[in-house]
Parts: C-alpha cells; structure tokens; sequence
C-alpha cells in the first residue's frame, strides 16, 4: 500500500507549497511509504485527482488545492483533513495505515 500525495511543484501559492511541505515531511519522518504525483506535469494523473475527489470534497468553484491525499485509489483527504488528523493524533487512521511501531513488531 503506497499513499500518493497529489501535488504542484510550480504552485505560486505559498501557503500550498508549505502544505505539500508538511504532509511530505511528515510522512518522511514517520518512514510511510508515498508517492509524490506532480499534476503540473502529468495531464492524465491531475485529471483522475479530479475525479477521484468526492463530490462532497470538491469547492464550489475551480479545482481542489493541491495536496490532496489518497491510500492507493481511496481517498483520504485535502491538507485541511491531514491537519485536523494530526492535531486529533488520528494520522495513522486518517491515511489508512498502521504505526511505524505496530509494522515493525
């Protein structure tokens, strides 16, 4: 199981490019395994991020802000819902994945 991490590497956003920075370095600090999706530069990927993006989750007008989150072809959420998981210390669920304790018992 691989998380991907939708993002856009020429963003003019700071505050998307801090938000790409924290989900990245997060799951690098917890050795999760992750994907880095860059839909500047894959048509077909940013389209099936469109897509896969429960209506419910989709802004009233324009696109979703990248990061946007996914365990393999499910999806977890935008930078908001990461946020809001690392704050509740519910990560781990919030990605669909075990703690780097409980892999390595």
């Amino acid at each position: 199981m691989v998380i991907k991490v939708y993002i856009a590497s020429s963003s003019g956003s700071i505050a998307v490019k801090k938000h790409q920075q924290a989900v990245i370095g997060f799951l690098e600090a917890n050795r999760i395994n992750f994907q880095e999706i860059d839909i500047t530069m894959m048509e077909e990927q940013r389209l099936w991020m469109y897509r896969n993006i429960p209506k419910d989750k989709q802004p009233e007008k324009g696109n979703p802000l990248p990061p946007q989150i996914f365990n393999e072809d499910r999806y977890c959420g935008d930078y908001e819902d990461f946020f809001l998981s690392k704050e509740n210390n519910t990560v781990f669920a919030f990605l669909g994945v075990s703690t780097v304790r409980d892999s390595e018992s």
